[in-house]
């Protein structure tokens, strides 16, 4: 039987044991984790994920530090105030929301954070030391969705040495680091991508199946290799006809119903990933925390 990969559990397992850890600190330092959340302007999106996230860190005792500004801030202010933060002493995590307006550049934004307190970890220094590093060392700050897979996938308890590991979609803030993860735990890994050919073929081949692609319920059962692990990182907002009527759904990469039947193993959209981004995200935060206690 199928196993479905509860995000929602195994995310709020790692928020208990951050919240617990928290506690521990601010009893014994008497300081929480600061977390900074930078948003730029009000797409409706962006305004449900800080929702969701500033929920989740007063949660776990991390204090939140909001800036939403409006879409007309230009880029110098946007940096401006980032540089502020880097050298606030209460702030440990700075999360910039994207995307970012159209007249921002977001990687001029990304590198102007202080790379010790990049919660996001899109940093170019912190991608370099994920890079070189020997192992997955969970004190890197490592960016958040692929470091949630990962644990997703440790949560299976199956031995990923050696497993033929396929990753469909080469972005900077999934696919490559994803790549990187699994490379350090001796998987073999392919990256694909929209000009990768006999990409069905090649999908068929996977032990461990990332879906990063951004085309909604695009791979299809058959492309599934019997008692795969399939990790769906897709969020996609589709028009579905449910009882006659026609109502907004959200779906992964993967056509859910088709994987299932041939996967081992499988995450949900919603419930899947998305926690687990989240929950890493308040663990690189508490991670910066503790790297600054030590100063």
């Amino acid at each position: 039987m199928t196993k479905v990969i509860d995000g929602i559990n195994i995310s709020q397992n790692l928020k208990d044991n951050l919240k617990k850890e928290i506690s521990f600190l601010q009893s014994k330092h008497n300081k929480v984790p600061g977390l900074a959340v930078v948003q730029v302007g009000d797409v409706a999106a962006s305004s449900v994920y800080v929702k969701a996230k500033t929920k989740s860190a007063l949660e776990v005792g991390i204090e939140v530090i909001d800036h939403h500004l409006n879409s007309e801030t230009n880029q110098n202010d946007l940096i401006k105030l980032i540089y502020k933060l880097n050298h606030q002493q209460n702030v440990n995590g700075i999360l910039v929301q994207l995307p970012l307006p159209d007249h921002i550049n977001e990687q001029v934004i990304l590198d102007s954070i202080d790379p010790e307190k990049d919660a996001d970890g899109f940093h170019p220094l912190n991608v370099g030391k994920l890079s070189i590093s020997s192992k997955n060392d969970e004190n890197l700050l490592l960016p958040c969705t692929p470091f949630g897979c990962l644990l997703m996938l440790k949560e299976l308890n199956v031995n990923l040495e050696g497993k033929n590991a396929v990753i469909v979609g080469r972005s900077n803030i999934v696919g490559k680091p994803m790549a990187q993860l699994l490379l350090k735990e001796s998987c073999t890994v392919t990256i694909a991508h929209s000009k990768t050919t006999e990409l069905k073929k090649l999908c068929m081949s996977a032990d461990i199946l990332v879906a990063a692609i951004g085309k909604p319920e695009f791979i299809k059962g058959d492309w599934i290799k019997k008692n795969a692990i399939v990790i769906d990182v897709g969020i996609n907002r589709v028009q579905k006809e449910i009882n006659g009527e026609l109502k907004n759904k959200l779906v992964g990469d993967i056509d859910f119903e088709e994987v299932k039947i041939k996967a081992s193993a499988v995450t949900p959209v919603p419930g899947g990933v998305g926690p687990m981004t989240i929950a890493c995200l308040l663990k690189n935060t508490t991670t910066s925390f503790k790297k600054n206690l030590l100063k």
